[in-house]
């Protein structure tokens, strides 16, 4: 069985990457947790894999402009120009 404190360590760790990578606003403080959710490690876990979601939503419907690579950027002239070779 794992011990409470690696898995208060385990959170803290999911917490801090969360906090570092995804978008501002997405997670909220452990106060909040506490007040929202509750005290709980439970609650923190929740929390977080809400936290995640939101994540995944927002970077799934914002649109993002996807850089054409070499190849695609001569086929997109080569058809502009009309004059698509094989």
């Amino acid at each position: 069985m794992i011990d409470i404190t690696e898995c208060r360590a385990a959170l803290r760790m999911i917490r801090a990457t969360i906090e570092e990578h995804c978008p501002p606003g997405v997670l909220l403080s452990e106060d909040q947790v506490n007040g929202q959710y509750g005290p709980t490690l439970l609650d923190e876990a929740e929390a977080l894999s809400v936290a995640i979601v939101a994540t995944v939503e927002r970077l799934s419907f914002e649109p993002r402009e996807i850089p054409l690579s070499a190849e695609q950027k001569d086929v997109s002239f080569a058809l502009h120009r009309g004059c698509l070779l094989p």
